[in-house]
Protein backbone atom coordinates (compact mmCIF):
# COMPACT_ATOMS: atom_id res chain seq x y z
CA UNK A 1 0.00 0.00 0.00
CA UNK A 2 1.03 3.10 -0.84
CA UNK A 3 1.22 6.16 1.95
CA UNK A 4 -1.00 8.64 0.03
CA UNK A 5 -3.68 5.18 -0.25
CA UNK A 6 -3.27 5.07 3.11
CA UNK A 7 -3.74 8.42 4.51
CA UNK A 8 -6.79 8.75 2.58
CA UNK A 9 -8.53 5.96 3.70
CA UNK A 10 -7.36 7.68 7.24
CA UNK A 11 -8.66 10.76 6.34
CA UNK A 12 -12.21 9.55 6.55
CA UNK A 13 -13.18 10.07 10.55
CA UNK A 14 -15.33 6.47 10.50
CA UNK A 15 -12.72 4.71 8.84
CA UNK A 16 -10.33 5.52 10.96
CA UNK A 17 -12.47 4.78 14.37
CA UNK A 18 -13.00 1.63 12.75
CA UNK A 19 -9.17 0.34 12.53
CA UNK A 20 -8.90 1.78 15.99
CA UNK A 21 -11.88 0.17 17.36
CA UNK A 22 -10.43 -3.11 16.02
CA UNK A 23 -7.18 -2.25 17.12
CA UNK A 24 -8.14 -2.20 20.50
CA UNK A 25 -10.48 -4.76 20.48
CA UNK A 26 -9.02 -7.63 18.61
CA UNK A 27 -12.42 -8.27 16.03
CA UNK A 28 -15.76 -6.99 16.50
CA UNK A 29 -19.14 -7.82 14.69
CA UNK A 30 -19.96 -5.23 12.35
CA UNK A 31 -23.09 -4.91 14.89
CA UNK A 32 -20.89 -3.78 17.48
CA UNK A 33 -18.84 -1.52 15.43
CA UNK A 34 -21.98 0.32 13.97
CA UNK A 35 -23.22 0.28 17.87
CA UNK A 36 -20.04 2.39 19.02
CA UNK A 37 -19.98 4.69 16.23
CA UNK A 38 -23.24 5.13 16.48
CA UNK A 39 -24.23 4.89 12.48
CA UNK A 40 -26.41 2.74 10.27
CA UNK A 41 -25.59 -1.16 9.42
CA UNK A 42 -25.72 0.19 5.50
CA UNK A 43 -22.91 2.90 6.08
CA UNK A 44 -21.19 0.93 7.96
CA UNK A 45 -20.56 -2.00 5.98
CA UNK A 46 -19.28 0.63 2.94
CA UNK A 47 -16.93 2.10 4.91
CA UNK A 48 -16.05 -1.84 6.08
CA UNK A 49 -15.90 -2.55 2.26
CA UNK A 50 -13.26 0.48 1.69
CA UNK A 51 -10.97 -1.28 4.25
CA UNK A 52 -11.36 -4.73 3.58
CA UNK A 53 -10.90 -3.65 -0.05
CA UNK A 54 -7.54 -2.13 0.87
CA UNK A 55 -6.25 -5.28 2.79
CA UNK A 56 -6.31 -3.53 6.42
CA UNK A 57 -8.93 -6.02 7.66
CA UNK A 58 -9.70 -9.39 6.90
CA UNK A 59 -13.34 -10.78 7.67
CA UNK A 60 -15.15 -13.89 8.96
CA UNK A 61 -18.44 -15.36 8.90
CA UNK A 62 -19.98 -16.42 12.60
CA UNK A 63 -23.57 -17.31 11.07
CA UNK A 64 -25.31 -14.66 9.91
CA UNK A 65 -22.72 -11.98 11.07
CA UNK A 66 -19.37 -10.95 9.48
CA UNK A 67 -16.47 -10.02 12.03
CA UNK A 68 -13.73 -7.67 11.40
CA UNK A 69 -10.19 -7.73 12.22
CA UNK A 70 -6.78 -5.64 11.43
CA UNK A 71 -4.67 -7.68 8.81
CA UNK A 72 -2.01 -9.30 10.55
CA UNK A 73 0.34 -8.92 7.02
CA UNK A 74 -0.30 -5.37 7.57
CA UNK A 75 3.42 -3.40 6.42
CA UNK A 76 5.26 -2.45 9.50
CA UNK A 77 5.44 1.25 8.75
CA UNK A 78 1.08 0.95 8.20
CA UNK A 79 1.00 -0.75 11.82
CA UNK A 80 3.22 2.00 13.67
CA UNK A 81 0.87 4.73 12.31
CA UNK A 82 -1.79 2.50 13.85
CA UNK A 83 -0.22 1.95 17.04
CA UNK A 84 0.99 6.03 17.37
CA UNK A 85 -2.88 7.20 16.64
CA UNK A 86 -4.62 4.71 18.64
CA UNK A 87 -2.27 5.78 21.52
CA UNK A 88 -3.47 9.31 21.24
CA UNK A 89 -6.84 8.24 20.76
CA UNK A 90 -7.00 5.42 23.23
CA UNK A 91 -9.71 7.30 25.71
CA UNK A 92 -11.80 8.05 23.05
CA UNK A 93 -11.70 4.94 21.61
CA UNK A 94 -12.33 2.94 25.10
CA UNK A 95 -15.24 5.58 25.32
CA UNK A 96 -16.49 3.87 22.23
CA UNK A 97 -15.94 0.65 22.79
CA UNK A 98 -17.86 0.97 26.05
CA UNK A 99 -20.92 1.68 23.87
CA UNK A 100 -21.24 -1.55 23.00
CA UNK A 101 -21.11 -2.97 26.66
CA UNK A 102 -24.21 -0.51 27.29
CA UNK A 103 -26.25 -1.89 24.51
CA UNK A 104 -25.53 -5.74 24.80
CA UNK A 105 -29.05 -6.61 26.00
CA UNK A 106 -30.56 -5.12 22.65
CA UNK A 107 -27.35 -6.16 20.44
CA UNK A 108 -28.56 -8.32 17.66
CA UNK A 109 -24.83 -9.60 17.19
CA UNK A 110 -25.96 -12.49 19.52
CA UNK A 111 -28.98 -13.43 17.22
Amino acid sequence: MAPLQLFKILSDQTRLDILLLLKASGELCVCDIYTALNLSQPKTSRHLAMLRESALLLDSKHGKWVHYRLSPALLPWVKSIIDVTYATEKNRILDLLKRIEEKKPVNHCTE
